[in-house]
């Protein structure tokens, strides 16, 4: 029985220390596991950090978007500058546009017609052309504003209208003759 005992006490001690080890061992792990997870963490977190001014600046766009949107349904325009409601109506302008030369494009693809009618082609590049003048004539306003400010000499208009470097051509009256035959020689002179 005593036997059995020492048997049974030597048994139990190597069981703790098997058992000491193995917790050891455990707690060891876990420590490890947990370190990792911490780094990986705080790697999540500085991966994080990209990804909160991502949806910062996204969120910053779609509240731009719907403010233009109400804008350009006419609620909100109160607080708008003249220049921001002239910009409005530019865009709605051009907007309008382009939606009219896509509907008489779809209604000419439906009845077996290639793009629009030159006369539509024509009316859309006057239209166009009108305020592109329109647009320089605010900005040569701008320009001159601005040269005031600058203490510059004013641009003399009429050299603003032609690029640097080319003189407009003068339109140079020539008298011609249309003539039936062979060409006469021009050392002869015609004493008739």
């Amino acid at each position: 029985m005593f036997k059995d005992f020492i048997a049974a006490d030597h048994l139990v001690s190597s069981c703790s220390a098997v058992n000491l080890f193995s917790m050891n061992k455990t707690i060891e792990r876990y420590q490890k596991r947990a370190k990792d997870a911490g780094i990986s963490s705080k790697m999540g977190k500085d991966n994080m950090e990209p990804v909160k001014e991502d949806t910062f600046t996204l969120a910053k766009k779609i509240e731009h978007l719907e403010i233009s949107k109400r804008k350009l349904l006419g609620d909100g325009l109160e607080p708008c500058s003249i220049d921001e409601l002239n910009q409005l109506e530019n865009q709605l302008e051009r907007s309008l546009t382009r939606i009219r030369a896509r509907k008489v494009m779809a209604s000419q693809a439906r009845k077996g017609k290639r793009g629009p009618p030159k006369i539509f082609q024509n009316q859309l590049f006057r239209e166009q052309i009108e305020k592109l003048k329109g647009e320089e004539k605010i900005l040569m306003e701008e320009n001159t504003k601005l040269r005031e400010k600058c203490g510059m000499q004013p641009l003399d208009l009429s050299s603003a209208k032609t690029p640097q470097g080319l003189q407009e051509r003068q339109i140079v009256e020539v008298e011609t003759e249309l003539s039936i035959g062979p060409p006469k020689p021009q050392g002869l002179i015609n004493s008739s």
